[in-house]
């Protein structure tokens, strides 16, 4: 019955916290940054032994609550002691996807521990996402590969606490040798806290999942606080302002390499400290601590679950305008005129897909159930959720417009969630003649290259890389 209270508790806690929505002009910052941040793919493996960065050291830090070991690394540290090839997976947002952000510098530290162990390493990182997509492409980008040990890194894109637990889930339900670590990345502003003893009201959340599930985690930014504190460091500047000091970024989201290597060194500390755990126990998958966590979430190939009509085609990103993206979707559904469509029938609660905006990108109508709808955001912090209305209803809109201030003379990777009850549901997307005002959108700083090429502008071009679904195909 206790144990049932602090559940409860728990739950309560983390609903009451997801439920505020007002952002504070940092927060606002922080959300163009990553979003800003999101571009194409990275290649999915890397050299643990890259030349490309230094070997960092653990260095003298020190920290009681820089680190939580729970139930640590067991099966990773056993395999790895035995000799046995090891696979190392990284899944989060543009801290891990970017190259000098910590991924590099952990992955060879952990290499220089073992030289004689064959290792693999895996980054499943997509710049501008959080846990949402992250729970939806899992299994795709990640889990196929069978890694035997994955840091999680998705503090700073949201900390949306449903979606972790989602991520959490699926990986136990896919092996539960696969041991996980949780790392907290930071943004600007939130040194303070931890220079003050504290930790961040948006880590809190996610430590609460990791203790319910008895996971080891880390806080990267402890250390680079302290410096900042002791003005040994500039959290967000450039190499004139620091005067002889650490510069962390320039942007104070992601780190340079001098700052990535901070991060990593908080890695290895806690890597040493978790080599003292001893016994190797398969844990068991409790009931969830969030009810409608994203463990039912999936990413599928769009011709493998929704049909097509005339005016779509598929088309290999190989070789195409698009080929950056090649590591994310071997091929996208193109479509170019208004009228086009898809359907999807699926069973469950939500449905969405991810796709490439641009400068020709256009907009997108929704019929749900065969009924035209509106959709409106529902002010989810660290997710994308749309929730439909009327089409009566005087707020919302009828079209998702797929172009952005961010698809300025570039291609994006970019997602959308529409929640609906749960059941069976038919969704058709269709692709509208209605053009969004993109000089507007742009505004006056970012004129230039539609004033040059406003043909390039002047188009209603849709690219579909995946389905994602929370439920099954129906």
């Amino acid at each position: 019955m206790k144990h049932y209270f602090i559940c409860c508790s728990l739950v309560i806690g983390m609903c009451m916290s997801l439920k505020t929505t007002a952002q504070s002009k940092e927060d606002i910052e922080r959300k163009r940054l990553i979003e800003a941040s999101q571009g194409a793919a990275s290649p999915l493996y890397f050299d643990p032994a890259s030349q490309e960065v230094s070997l960092v050291i653990p260095g003298s830090f020190h920290n009681a609550a820089e680190y939580t070991i729970r139930g640590g690394l067991p099966h990773f540290f056993k395999k790895v002691n035995a000799g046995k090839p090891l696979t190392i997976g990284f899944i989060g947002g543009s801290i891990t996807q970017g190259k000098f952000c910590y991924r590099l510098q952990t992955a060879k530290y952990i290499r220089s521990l073992y030289p004689s162990v064959a290792m693999k390493a895996i980054n499943a990182g997509v710049s501008g996402t959080g846990t949402d997509l992250g729970a939806c492409r899992l299994q795709d980008q990640l889990l196929q590969y069978h890694p035997d040990l994955v840091f999680v890194e998705f503090a700073a894109n949201g900390a949306y606490t449903d979606g972790m637990e989602g991520i959490i889930r699926q990986i136990r339900k896919y092996d539960p040798a696969i041991d996980i670590c949780l790392i907290y990345t930071i943004y600007n502003g939130q040194t303070k806290i931890y220079a003050g003893g504290g930790i961040p009201e948006n880590i809190k959340g996610l430590e609460k999942v990791a203790a319910y599930y008895n996971l080891p985690s880390i806080h990267l930014g402890m250390e680079a606080s302290m410096l900042e504190k002791e003005g040994k460091l500039l959290w967000k500047g450039d190499s004139t302002e620091a005067a002889g000091s650490i510069l962390f970024s320039t942007d104070g989201a992601h780190p340079l390499q001098a700052g990535g290597n901070l991060y990593a060194a908080a890695i290895a500390r806690a890597m040493n400290g978790m080599k003292q755990v001893s016994g190797v126990v398969t844990p068991t998958i409790p009931a969830p601590l969030i009810a409608d966590n994203w463990e039912d979430a999936g990413m599928y190939p769009p011709q493998e679950v929704a049909t097509f009509s005339s005016g779509w085609n598929a088309v290999t990103t190989k070789g195409s305008p698009q080929q950056q993206f090649t590591g994310w979707f071997p091929y996208i559904m193109k479509a170019t005129q208004p009228g086009a469509y898809f359907t999807c029938r699926f069973k469950g609660t939500m449905f969405g897909f991810f796709d490439i905006g641009g400068p020709e990108a256009g907009q997108l109508e929704v019929l749900v159930d065969g009924a035209p709808v509106k959709l409106a955001e529902r002010g989810i912090t660290g997710t994308r959720q749309l929730e439909v209305l009327d089409t009566t209803a005087a707020s919302g809109s009828r079209l998702i417009n797929r172009f952005n201030s961010y698809c300025n003379n570039r291609y994006r990777g970019q997602y959308e969630f529409i929640t609906l009850p749960p059941g069976v549901h038919t969704v058709t997307i269709r692709v509208s003649a209605e053009k969004a005002d993109k000089r507007k959108i742009l505004g006056e700083k970012q004129l230039e290259d539609i004033s040059g090429h406003p043909a390039k502008y002047d188009q209603t071009v849709v690219y579909i890389g995946k389905i994602l679904l929370r439920g099954v195909p129906y």
